[in-house]
C-alpha cells in the first residue's frame, strides 16, 4: 500500500514537472524575441549609418556648391569693377594718355539729339590709354574752348583698351535759337587733356567735318569723355 502510494506520489511530482516545463517553455516561446529586437535596433542603426553619409554628402555638395559660387561671385565682381573703369587693365600707372598720335577721332553730327555731334574716339595703339576729363574742342579759329558739362562727369576715369572706343557729345548751339554769335565752322581741333585737366598733352586730332560745315553759337558746350556711347548721348 506504502509503494503504491509513493509511485503515485512520483507520479504527480512528475506530472507538475513537466507541466512547468511546458509553461517555462510557452512563456519564454510567447515573449519577446531579443533576437529579433536586436536585429531591429541593428536594422535601425544601420538605416541610420547608411542616411548619415547621405545627409554628410549633401551638406558637402552644398559646401561645394557654395565654394564653387565665389569664383563666380568674384568674376561677376570683376566684371562689374571693370565696366566702372576701375580695375581695367591698364588704368592708373600703367595706362598711358589717349592722345591723337595712339587714337582716332570721328566727329559725326547727330540727329537726335538735335544739334548735337558725337565724338568717338579709339585706341589705336599697342597699350591701354585714358581719356582724362573732357575733349577741349576748337572749332575753325576760336582762342578758347567751351565749358564741360559737369552733371556729365563719371564715376571713374574711361580707360580704352586697344581696339575700344569712348565717346563724348558736342551740345552745338540752342535749341531755341537763344544762343548768340551764331556761325558755320568746317575745322575741329580735339585736345586731350592730361590727369590734372589743367591742360593739353600730346597731339590734337583733327577729325573731319562735314562738307556743308557745322553751326554753332556761344551756347557750345561738351560732355565728360564717356565710356559707352549711351551715356554720351543723354546730354
Amino acid at each position: 500500500m506504502s509503494t503504491a502510494r509513493n509511485s503515485h506520489t512520483r507520479l504527480l511530482t512528475a506530472g507538475a514537472t513537466s507541466a512547468l516545463a511546458v509553461l517555462s517553455l510557452t512563456a519564454f516561446t510567447n515573449g519577446p524575441d531579443v533576437r529579433s529586437e536586436g536585429a531591429a535596433t541593428n536594422a535601425t542603426v544601420s538605416a541610420s549609418a547608411a542616411t548619415s553619409p547621405a545627409a554628410g554628402s549633401s551638406h558637402h555638395e552644398a559646401n561645394q556648391a557654395l565654394t564653387g559660387s565665389q569664383p563666380a561671385m568674384k568674376t561677376h565682381a570683376t566684371k562689374a569693377l571693370a565696366a566702372s573703369g576701375n580695375g581695367r587693365t591698364g588704368t592708373a600707372g600703367n595706362a598711358v594718355t589717349c592722345q591723337g598720335s595712339n587714337t582716332k577721332t570721328i566727329a559725326a553730327p547727330l540727329n537726335r539729339p538735335v544739334n548735337h555731334m558725337l565724338l568717338t574716339v579709339t585706341n589705336t595703339g599697342s597699350r591701354t590709354c585714358s581719356l582724362y576729363n573732357y575733349p577741349a574742342v576748337r572749332f575753325g579759329e576760336a582762342q578758347s574752348v567751351p565749358p564741360a558739362i559737369e552733371e556729365s562727369r563719371p564715376q571713374a576715369v574711361v580707360t580704352l583698351k586697344p581696339g575700344e572706343s569712348g565717346y563724348a557729345s558736342v551740345n552745338l548751339s540752342a535749341t531755341d535759337g537763344s544762343g548768340s554769335h551764331g556761325r558755320t565752322e568746317k575745322s575741329l581741333a580735339v585736345y586731350f587733356l592730361g590727369p590734372s585737366g589743367n591742360e593739353s598733352v600730346g597731339t590734337a586730332a583733327h577729325p573731319a567735318l562735314p562738307a556743308k560745315g557745322v553751326y554753332i553759337d556761344d551756347s557750345l558746350k561738351v560732355t565728360y569723355w564717356q565710356q559707352s556711347l549711351d551715356d554720351a548721348v543723354q546730354w
